[in-house]
């Protein structure tokens, strides 16, 4: 009997890579209950089990880890071929708002005027999670490259750093670290982040804990809630225009050395031609 569930194999890809029925939901704009659904729809038709069901969360079976990986290969190379046939393709580039205004937008004509036959598309993303879902064949992610949903290797170094407004500044003169931050609002970018954490334990400090923390996702949005003095964040060199006008002050001298923008790609993106140009590109210029 011939297999007939190919779309619940999709549903099925999406729930293993986040390992959440509920996450999965939302990804796919679906309700909790109607991915549920599918893959037991799916585990009828096939016979065996994909997940065990935990006390908190599931995950893969044996049978289906090995269906997994059968799965994105032939998801992967459905998407390689669909792009090698389009004669009108767009190269979809996902990055911040503020990491394509500060570093990316001063630099990409030189790119255009190199390579005219290529079109590209700069794609505003908060949250780089699923790229194939969203259209997007690379992108540009801050952090410690710490990810093991894709391929991801180190663009630029560039160390984060505590940065504050005046009355921060003054806070941290006065008191010291360990008293100015006491008083002050710590600024992150997600729930689950832990630069802060790492942060204050390579300054030697008591970690304060998530209970005074903000959560901004948005970089841009995160630089000017620090200018109208809601907190403090972690912010990089590309903030030196602020720093240079007094609108911003670094706080300490200690750094998250091992922070900064990575590429990250689905497994195989290379062998597009379009982005290993690009990708030659971005590491030729930084």
């Amino acid at each position: 009997m011939r297999f007939r569930h190919y779309d619940s194999l999709r549903v099925f890809s999406v729930v293993a890579r986040n390992r959440s029925f509920s996450a999965a939901a939302e990804e796919l704009n679906l309700t909790k209950g109607a991915v549920s659904y599918q893959i037991k729809q799916l585990e009828q038709e096939l016979g065996f089990t994909l997940f065990q069901r935990l006390p908190r969360g599931i995950a893969l079976t044996e049978q289906g880890q090995q269906l997994l990986g059968t799965a994105q290969s032939a998801f992967e190379a459905i998407e390689q071929k669909i792009a090698g046939l389009r004669h009108d393709r767009i190269l979809t580039i996902g990055m911040s708002t503020y990491f394509a205004s500060r570093w990316l937008s001063p630099r990409l004509m030189q790119f255009m005027s190199a390579h005219p036959d290529i079109r590209l598309r700069v794609q505003p993303m908060v949250n780089l999670i699923d790229l194939q879902g969203e259209g997007v064949d690379l992108a540009i992610r801050w952090g410690r490259g710490q990810w093991n949903d894709m391929m991801v290797e180190p663009l630029l170094p560039f160390p984060a750093w505590p940065t504050g407004d005046a009355r921060a500044a003054k806070l941290v003169d006065e008191l010291g670290l360990t008293g100015a931050f006491q008083q002050l609002t710590l600024l992150r970018d997600r729930d689950d982040s832990n630069a802060w954490s790492e942060w204050f334990d390579v300054a030697n400090l008591d970690f304060k804990g998530d209970s005074e923390a903000l959560i901004i996702p948005d970089p841009n949005v995160r630089v000017q809630a620090v200018m109208d003095g809601q907190g403090v964040a972690l912010n990089d060199a590309l903030i030196r225009p602020e720093i240079d006008a007094g609108r911003l002050f670094r706080l300490s001298a200690t750094a998250l050395e091992n922070y900064g923008y990575f590429l990250a790609y689905a497994p195989g993106a290379l062998a597009n031609p379009d982005i290993a140009v690009f990708v030659d590109w971005l590491k030729a210029t930084r």
